[in-house]
């Protein structure tokens, strides 16, 4: 789903969305993390190569990590790479925009600067 970190900019025609709710399983998830991939690439070094290696992997590191699924955002406009890394997770997709709207200065610090322009 994607959502506006200010609500009042819906209304303006040449305003894009630029939040972005979406759910992840665990496994989703701990894909998304980099040092933790890198930490279980290490314990099963053939994972690139063996479907099974990656299937090990990544259990290892849902265990690991204690990863959940749930609900994420991050900073991100229409056809674009994501701004941000996924925030989350969150029980439902309202807590996850509500998080987006409350903390979207804080991942993507420019963000004041160019909404009043």
């Amino acid at each position: 789903m994607q959502a506006y970190s200010n609500p009042e900019r819906e209304h303006d025609p040449h305003a894009l969305p630029d939040i972005e709710v979406f759910e992840l399983t665990a496994r989703e998830a701990v894909e998304l993390d980099e040092d933790l991939m890198w930490e279980a690439g290490k314990r099963f070094p053939l994972a690139t190569f063996n479907s099974r290696d990656r299937e090990k992997a990544i259990d290892w590191a849902v265990q690991e990590s204690g990863a959940t699924g749930g609900w994420y955002w991050w900073t991100c406009y229409p056809g674009c790479l994501p701004d941000s890394s996924a925030m989350g997770p969150f029980k439902t997709p309202a807590e996850a925009l509500a998080d987006a709207r409350t903390n979207y200065a804080d991942s993507f610090p420019d963000a004041e600067e160019t909404e009043g322009e």
